[in-house]
Order: C-alpha cells, then structure tokens, then sequence
C-alpha cells in the first residue's frame, strides 16, 4: 500500500512539474514573440495601405521588408482626424496613434447611434493616411473602415482621389474572428472585383451618398454601382453597410466635407 502511495504522489509531481515547466516555457515565448508578432502586424498593415495606394502590386508583392518601410515612409503621412469636427488633431501622432485600442475605452470613444455596420464602438479619432507623390503633391487619401460581414469583422482601407470622391481601391485585407467564407464572401479579396470599384463615385451631384453594392445591372454599370458578389448577399450587404456608416456623420463624414472644402491643401 506505501508502495502505491509513493508511486501516486511521485507520478502526480511529475504531472504537476511538467505542467508548471511547459507554462513557464509557453508564457516566456509568448513575452519574447510579442515584439516581433506587433512588428509583423505594423510591416503587414503598411503592406496593404501601399498596395492601396497602388505603391504595391499585390500580383508582384515581392518587396522585401526594408522596401516596404522605405517606401512607406517616403510616400505615406498618417495623421489623427476627430470624427465630430473633421480637423486633424495636432496632439496625437498617426504613426503611433492606436486606434483599435482607443475604440475599446469607452473614454476615448462613443456608441453610434446608427451603428448600421455593427461597429460596437467608434475612437473619437481615427487615422487617415495621406499619399504623396515625388514632388510631395497628395495623389490619394486612405480611410481605414471596417463593417460585420457573414461570419465576421471586415476590415479595409478605402483609397479616394483627392477629390474624397473618386474610389481608387478597395482592399479588404483582415477578417476578424471565423472569417468570410473562402470562394463566397471571401471574395472580397478577389482582383476582379476588387478591379471594379476604381473609378467609381461616392456622391452624387447633390452630395448625397450614392455608391451602392448591387445586383441590379442597370445600377451597377453607372458610376455609382458596383455589383454584388454572386452567392455573397449578407458580405455585399456587410461592404455597402461599412461604406455607408464610415462615410457617413459617425465615421468620416464631417472629415470629408471639410477635404472637399480645401481642408487639405
């Protein structure tokens, strides 16, 4: 009986040692990882702001990492913008402004009340990124938006001529939580469609909002259409919601109308 005693308790201090080693191992990696997981993340968010700038083909995506820095800090000015009265805030530095953490302090954000996108909580500021050319001249300015689609969050950024009418890309580039169904909504992500929204027009004559994501042909051949993805009702429904919540009162509006003004040159 002593024997089998000793051999329980010896067999659960190996138990209870292994377990104790493997979660120092796990916690200590994780605390080495994250500086490198969070540059990653940085390197791979200025990826895909570049690719909407149409600074990087994502067919040839084969800048090495000190590319994409490099040409990220020669042509890209990200700065703070306040949602409810469209100006830049000076005190806030875009290159380390954290947006998605602001979001979550109930501080530093606010519940919208139309939350058509299903957005939860908005940042009283939000970055936008400013595209320059050689010469220094804005070609394009990039709004980061984001909306619930089938399964998940969709997030991407929104690259405007800077009229802050004329779309020039539409690259969604996350899904957070499950994720969008590969081949149906996850079709976001295809070139061909994405190819679709260049050109297209925010706002009509009279300022109103007008770009819609449809089925019906007759719209989505004008300036303000662009057709829905086949067999993707609810992600379609998730994009057009995004656009009309970010571009709207609650997200970039005000910002956009003072930029139409004159606000950026």
């Amino acid at each position: 009986m002593a024997n089998q005693k000793d051999s329980f308790a010896r067999t659960l201090f190996v138990v209870v040692g292994l377990c104790l080693v493997c979660s120092i191992f796990v916690s200590t990696a994780a605390v080495l990882l994250k500086p490198i997981q969070t540059e990653n993340k940085l390197l791979d968010r200025q990826k895909y702001i570049l690719e909407a700038a149409n600074l990087l083909d994502s067919k040839n995506a084969a800048m090495s990492r000190q590319e994409i820095l490099a040409t990220y800090d020669k042509f890209v000015e990200a700065r703070v913008v306040n949602l409810k009265s469209g100006d830049f805030v000076a005190a806030l530095d875009g290159n380390t402004f954290d947006m998605a953490k602001a979001a979550r302090d109930p501080s530093t954000s606010f519940v919208p009340v139309n939350d058509i996108a299903s957005v939860k909580r908005v940042a009283n500021d939000a970055l936008v990124y400013l595209i320059h050319d050689e010469q220094g001249q804005l070609t394009s300015v990039i709004l980061p938006i984001k909306g619930y689609g089938l399964w998940s969050t969709m997030y991407a950024f929104l690259a405007l001529d800077p009229d802050m009418n004329t779309i020039q890309n539409l690259v969604y580039y996350d899904f957070s939580g499950a994720g969008e169904t590969p081949g149906l909504g996850g079709e976001v992500q295809n070139p061909k469609w994405i190819a679709k929204w260049k050109g297209k027009k925010l706002f009509n004559e009279q300022g109103e909002l007008a770009i819609k994501v449809t089925k019906n042909p007759a719209i989505a051949e004008t300036v303000y259409g662009v057709d829905a993805l086949s067999g993707a009702t609810l992600t379609s429904d998730g994009v057009q919601y995004s656009l009309q919540f970010w571009l709207g009162n609650e997200g970039f509006g005000k910002f956009i109308d003072k930029a139409r003004d004159g606000g950026l040159s």
